[in-house]
C-alpha cells in the first residue's frame, strides 16, 4: 500500500509502553526482582486459577507486567543481550530508560547489592547501559541518552546517532523524503 492510500498524515500521539507483557514460572521470585531489587513499584494484579497478570512501573503510565500460567507449559532459557539465539526469534532484550549517569551507576550498585550478576557500564557512543538478567532468564538492560535523539526532532545526518553506512531502503526512503514509500501488511495471528 502506498502512502497515498493509507493515512492522514497525523502523527500518533505515543506516550511510551503501557505495558510489555513477558511469562514468568515463578510470579513470586519475579514481584522479589522487580519490585524488591529493581525498585519498580508493583502497580495491579489479576488473577484466576488459570494465571496470574502482575505489572510493575518503569514510568510514569509506562509498566512491565508477567503472566504466570498455572500449570506452565513454557521452558524458561536464558541468553544475553544482542547475542543471536534461535529460540528468541521476536525477542533479545528489554532497555529501562534512566535519568542520567548517576541513576545508571545506582542501579548498577543496587544490583551488585542484592548479589545480582550486571555488567560495567557500557559507551555505545549516543547511549551508555549496564546489562542484567532477571530470575527468569530474561536479558535486561538500564540505558541513559547521552545525546538524547528524543527530545529534539530528528537529524538523519547526525552520524553520532544514525551510524549505519549501508541503511535498508526504508531508512534511505525517510532520509530523502520525510516518510516510507510502502507499508507492510500484518494479520492477526
Amino acid at each position: 500500500m502506498s502512502n497515498d492510500d493509507a493515512f492522514d498524515g497525523a502523527p500518533v500521539r505515543w506516550r511510551g509502553i503501557n505495558h510489555l507483557a513477558l511469562v514468568t514460572n515463578d510470579m513470586d521470585t519475579t514481584v522479589r526482582f522487580y519490585h524488591g531489587v529493581l525498585g519498580a513499584r508493583l502497580l495491579a494484579t489479576i488473577g484466576t486459577p488459570g494465571f496470574r497478570h502482575y505489572f510493575f512501573e518503569i514510568g510514569p503510565q509506562n509498566s512491565v507486567a508477567f503472566f504466570e500460567y498455572a500449570p506452565s507449559a513454557s521452558e524458561p532459557f536464558a541468553k544475553p543481550a544482542g547475542v543471536p539465539d534461535a529460540r528468541a526469534a521476536q525477542f533479545d532484550h528489554v532497555s529501562f530508560n534512566v535519568a542520567d549517569e548517576a541513576a545508571l551507576t545506582e542501579l548498577r550498585d543496587r544490583l551488585k547489592s542484592a548479589d545480582c550478576e550486571v555488567t560495567d557500564v557500557v559507551d555505545h557512543g549516543f547511549i551508555r547501559s549496564i546489562y542484567f538478567t532477571d530470575p527468569n532468564g530474561i536479558a535486561l538492560e538500564a540505558s541513559w541518552w547521552v545525546v538524547d535523539v528524543t527530545a529534539h526532532d530528528v537529524d538523519m545526518s547526525d552520524e553520532r546517532v544514525f551510524g549505519d553506512s549501508d541503511p535498508v531502503p526504508a531508512v534511505v526512503e525517510l532520509a530523502e523524503t520525510g516518510q516510507v514509500a510502502s507499508y507492510p501488511h500484518t494479520r492477526l495471528v
